[in-house]
């Protein structure tokens, strides 16, 4: 797949749009995407991660490097840094810095704890984003609302549920699902979450480490929401130590009822696994969808 592609008009194209020679380009086929191809391009002046994908999902690629670019300026973690993105012939590519990545051992996991928390304390006075982007290949509407139940509510369960019943998932899902939003003002009942800058996406594969035992992460799908949301991500498929969990709330404790709220807030991602890859989500979403009406009975 990769192979046959003639990638050398678009790495002209790069040389021009970042003024550099890109002098006897080696171009490496990397794997592991679900959704775009990704590439090495190693040349004397530069050392970069492309991803390529149709000419048509070009803003896709322009929320991503706007949600890197955003977690970047927060200061708290590693991620790789924009060079460009836009769109040549049939091809959307995103352009970002090469960076050697490994898996996270103890050291780098304690302090991805630590440096998340940091993240999360970087707030703003309404829920949302200041532009949609997508999750996996999902659009996600990131519309400001004041308040979170309704954000939740609307952007994003609401959202899911109405990508599942196009998809043809009606029924118990929908009726049960619509029970459920209408009752989420029951799971907040004395919490009150701030809107802190999150990752969005953030399960084990979108975070790594560096060869020097930093944490990068990437891949965002960013908003402001409850941080509950992004700590429930890294349960969803595991992959997080116990020290990444002890690190985090040793510097920013989590409320009591988030063990409830992350079943909410991983149904959204069950349900998107459910209207990306098919029915074999079914049956956990509704599972979800029972235990947190049991809980508000």
């Amino acid at each position: 797949m990769h192979g046959s592609l003639n990638l050398q008009p678009l790495i002209r194209h790069l040389a021009r749009e970042t003024g550099l020679a890109l002098q006897n380009p080696v171009l490496q086929g990397i794997g592991g995407g679900d959704i775009s191809l990704a590439y090495k391009l190693q040349a004397a002046d530069a050392s970069w991660f492309i991803k390529l994908n149709r000419a048509d999902l070009h803003d896709m690629f322009i929320a991503e490097a706007a949600g890197l670019q955003t977690l970047a300026a927060s200061g708290a973690l590693k991620m790789p840094e924009v060079i460009a993105v836009g769109q040549f012939r049939q091809h959307a590519y995103l352009v970002l810095n090469f960076i050697e990545l490994r898996p996270l051992r103890a050291p780098g996991m304690l302090r991805l704890g630590e440096q998340l928390a940091q993240l999360h304390r970087q707030t703003q006075s309404w829920f949302g984003w200041w532009r949609d982007n997508t999750l996996g290949s999902t659009p996600q509407s990131n519309a400001r609302h004041e308040g979170w139940i309704s954000f939740w509510r609307q952007e994003r369960l609401g959202r899911q549920l109405a990508f599942a019943a196009a998809n043809g998932y009606g029924g118990t899902l929908q009726s049960r699902g619509e029970k459920l939003v209408a009752q989420l003002d029951g799971l907040f009942v004395g919490y009150q979450p701030a809107p802190a800058l999150l990752h969005g996406d953030l399960w084990a594969g979108n975070a790594a480490a560096d060869i020097h035992d930093q944490p990068v992460i990437y891949d965002p799908a960013c908003y402001y929401g409850d941080r509950e949301a992004d700590i429930a991500m890294t349960e969803l498929f595991g992959g997080f130590s116990q020290d990444f969990y002890a690190a985090y709330r040793n510097e920013y404790p989590l409320d009591s009822g988030y063990k409830i709220r992350k079943i909410l807030y991983n149904l959204y991602h069950v349900l998107n696994h459910l209207n990306l890859f098919g029915g074999g989500y079914l049956a956990q979403a509704n599972s979800m969808i029972e235990r947190l009406l049991a809980e508000l009975a």
